[in-house]
């Protein structure tokens, strides 16, 4: 088992759905960084649910506490530990289910993983609620990063099958945040929310994709063989739940393309080595080649919904219906997209102390 992620910038996350908290602890986070409540509570704010159709009725304050590794506003280097508090927690839903797994989540194969010991309320430390933590991790990452002139931003480009037009970066910026579905397209924002109201109606739920893009990531940033930029951000996306996909750049429509058309030209711009296109996201041979690193995520719709569905009953070893209640996302895409930006920048935060971009006391 390990809830950590990162080699000099390392994040643990602890804690449970309807535990007391939920938190991370930052290792690696140099001295010398001016950080409090008021860096982080924002991007908390973007991950919290709002009163719409796609969200749950689980309304959680998210205050986060600094509890480590800061003192009169300044990092220490000592373990940076954060929390926030489960104050809207109603378990009884799950006590009543607590033998019937729920198709598409964990509940089966945590089950099975730890002799039945876990925390099924909520899903426990399966739940989305965790995502909060890397939330907060990714608020420090950013500040860092932007030491750097680095940029990490994401937005909705699909749920249910409709899709965004492409923006340029500028226009993502601008229009994301004018909706509560994260869309640049406000177009296809309000024909998503649409779709997502009737299927509330119908008790499902619907799935989409989410595309983060990090802008000015220099030149060089990446391990081979193993620990390459864009396998370990794989990695940190595909740790947040409901993920099932990543791709980078033209991504899988590559393998329907000609080389000729796909190869992205070197040329010489106000002295840098850039290129024409990006079809590769930004990066060759797992490191990064100085252009904008583009990702998209595919989420997959919210397993919990109120159609009766079939499980089984774990002690009896029967087939059984299951309903599942409780409190539940219709589509969980808009509030994953601040912790797309959050696992992108604590990864490339690590790579940038890795590559001595970032040093360990900040003057």
């Amino acid at each position: 088992m390990t809830n950590s992620l990162g080699k000099i910038f390392t994040v643990t996350v602890f804690g449970e759905s309807h535990g007391r908290c939920v938190g991370a602890v930052v290792d690696g986070c140099p001295a010398g960084l001016s950080l409090a409540e008021a860096d982080i509570q924002p991007e908390l704010d973007q991950r919290r649910a709002v009163d719409s159709a796609a969200s749950t009725p689980r309304l959680e304050e998210d205050r986060v506490e600094i509890l480590s590794g800061v003192f009169n506003g300044i990092t220490t280097g000592a373990p940076l530990t954060m929390v926030v508090w489960n104050k809207n927690v109603s378990s009884a839903d799950y006590d009543k289910n607590r033998f019937l797994p729920r198709p598409g989540h964990a509940d089966y194969t945590a089950f099975v993983k730890y002799g039945g010991f876990n925390d099924y309320r909520g899903g426990g430390m399966f739940s989305g609620r965790l995502t909060a933590a890397f939330v907060m991790a990714g608020a420090v990452a950013k500040k860092l990063l932007g030491q750097l002139g680095i940029e990490v931003l994401a937005h909705t480009v699909e749920i249910g099958g409709i899709s965004a037009k492409s923006l340029d970066y500028n226009e993502i910026k601008k229009n994301a945040g004018q909706n509560p579905l994260k869309c640049s397209d406000i177009d296809a924002a309000a024909n998503m929310m649409r779709l997502i109201e009737q299927v509330k109606k119908e008790g499902d739920s619907v799935g989409g994709m989410i595309e983060g893009v990090a802008l000015n990531v220099p030149a060089g940033l990446g391990e081979p063989l193993f620990d390459t930029l864009d396998g370990e951000l794989a990695k940190a996306l595909l740790a947040i739940p409901a993920v099932k996909g990543v791709e980078f750049g033209n991504g899988f429509a590559a393998a329907r393309r000609r080389g000729s058309e796909n190869n992205d030209p070197f040329t010489v711009k106000a002295g840098r080595i850039v290129t024409t296109t990006n079809n590769a996201g930004g990066i060759l041979g797992g490191i990064s080649n100085g252009m904008p690193v583009v990702v998209r995520v595919a989420v997959k719709p919210t397993p919990s919904i109120a159609r009766e569905q079939n499980t089984v009953d774990l002690q009896n070893m029967q087939d059984a219906p299951i309903t599942v209640q409780g409190r539940h996302d219709t589509c969980i895409v808009p509030r994953a997209v601040p912790v797309v930006e959050a696992m992108m920048a604590v990864t490339i935060c690590d790579f940038a102390r890795r590559a001595g971009l970032i040093s360990g006391v900040i003057k």
